[in-house]
């Protein structure tokens, strides 16, 4: 059977997998109008709170989930990676091409997922964790027979909980070190930021604050101005100025290198994760 196109207008979504992630991106699919909660469904096994947050958002939730494979055109596999394949291949009977299929299980690979399905209508996604407040990072690679107009849809639907890019799998351990692990770094240096400020003199609540608004100030006006971050840089380094004094420290003590080495050892663990 042939791939049939999905109807943008009237489709019906359903999430393998009821988890936080699995939420941010109903939530996010919700509140911006991309869907009516009328049309996504999600299944609910063991954890009654977890059907609560889909039901408060108007989410159909059902007891098994091939009630959610018969409801729905496109269905998102949410489930953990090490599970995933024992979820696929016991619904397999009922995942036609008809279906398409996303996982956005990290570390596993399209040719397993097509292989478990029994056909190639599947589309990999990589989002990281601001997609639950709606600044999320995602990175989708196309299967074998999902088309381009399969690959306009899911981005949509990810693109209401922040911005999303294609690229071939064969980049998503990179991904992975960058998007995937990077909210840590910048979790870690809005708390030396933090640290700094204290140290300097500031109280706690007041450096935390400073210093979070001045990561998400940063990170905004780069998207905004279009400049690159090298010149935003040298736009607020006066000659023998206070910036410049601070950024010496940065250099003097490896401050890019060892971004750049956090990212290289989080794409290379991914690497070693994903063969097993």
């Amino acid at each position: 059977m042939e791939a049939v196109p999905i109807q943008s207008e009237n489709f019906k979504l359903g999430f393998i997998g009821a988890g936080k992630m699995a939420e941010s991106i109903a939530r996010g699919v919700v509140q911006s109008g991309v869907l009516p909660p009328q049309r996504i469904s999600t299944a609910i096994h063991s954890n009654p709170s977890r059907g609560t947050a889909f039901q408060s958002l108007g989410i159909s939730v059902y007891s098994h989930n091939t009630g959610v494979v018969d409801a729905s055109d496109v269905i998102i596999f949410s489930v953990k990676p090490q599970v995933v394949k024992n979820v696929v291949l016991q619904l397999r009977p009922l995942l036609s091409k008809k279906k398409l299929l996303v996982s956005i299980a990290a570390g596993v690979k399209l040719k397993d997922l097509e292989e478990w399905a029994g056909h190639g209508r599947f589309i990999r996604v990589m989002p990281n964790t601001p997609s639950a407040v709606g600044m999320g990072a995602s990175v989708m690679s196309l299967g074998g027979a999902a088309t381009e107009q399969d690959g306009e849809l899911v981005g949509k639907l990810f693109g209401a909980v922040g911005k999303t890019w294609k690229a071939d799998e064969k980049l998503f351990d990179a991904v992975t070190g960058l998007s995937g692990s990077g909210p840590a770094y910048i979790y870690l240096a809005i708390e030396a930021l933090a640290d700094g400020g204290v140290a300097a003199g500031l109280p706690r609540e007041l450096a935390l604050g400073l210093a979070s608004q001045t990561v998400l100030g940063a990170a905004a006006m780069f998207v905004q101005s279009g400049k690159h971050p090298g010149q935003l840089k040298d736009d607020v380094t006066s000659p023998g100025g206070t910036t410049i004094a601070g950024i010496h420290e940065l250099e003097k003590n490896g401050f890019r290198g060892t971004l750049m080495n956090a990212v290289v050892a989080a794409a290379k663990r991914s690497q070693e994760l994903s063969k097993n």
